[in-house]
């Protein structure tokens, strides 16, 4: 049995596992792969949310889940990302702007840490990782949609929205960090 104060340490490396097990169904055969890596995604997506909510709902807040939880959410998104990129059923484009914000803003806060210099998330950040969750979901379903949903176009559609959310918001943290340099 899990303790309380250990769940929010458990999400976050349930949603690491998650990885391998997204990349293995992405390539399996047949309709139900798309359902099978959407599903995963959805669930570390929502794990991301929740260990967060948890740890500080229940103070148990911890240096193991302050380290892994940013690891882990990069790995789900860079992962997922790269594989929709590698089967053309995401953009480059897109996906290198968020990419490359994840990497930016991880060296920035790792820089401003060592300063003592807090950099908490901004609620268009919230938004932005938000429509990035929906947007790859979507675009894993794919073809796996139901027939009056079209998850490809509203998922490319989407990422292209995060993708500018996404230069929005790294530019906000950019300047924030300029200022501590």
């Amino acid at each position: 049995m899990i303790k309380k104060r250990h769940l929010p340490n458990f999400l976050t490396l349930s949603r690491i596992i998650a990885v391998p097990l997204l990349v293995g169904a992405f390539y399996m055969r047949g309709d139900l792969h798309y359902w099978l890596a959407a599903g995963l995604f959805a669930y570390a997506s929502a794990t991301d949310f929740l260990d967060g909510y948890l740890a500080r709902a229940w103070d148990a807040k911890s240096n193991v889940g302050r380290f892994l939880d940013p690891i882990a959410d990069k790995l789900l998104v860079a992962a997922a990302l790269v594989l929709l990129v590698e089967q053309h059923r995401a953009h480059i484009i897109p996906t290198l702007l968020i990419l490359s914000r994840e990497i930016l803003v991880s060296g920035l806060r790792e820089f401003l840490m060592e300063l003592r210099v807090p950099m908490p998330v901004s609620t268009l950040a919230k938004y932005k990782t938000a429509l990035q969750m929906l947007a790859i979901f979507l675009l894993l379903l794919g073809r796996g949609a139901p027939h009056w949903l079209p998850a490809n176009e509203v998922g490319a559609y989407l990422l292209w929205v995060a993708a500018l959310l996404t230069v929005v918001t790294g530019y906000a943290y950019l300047r924030t960090g300029l200022k501590h340099m």
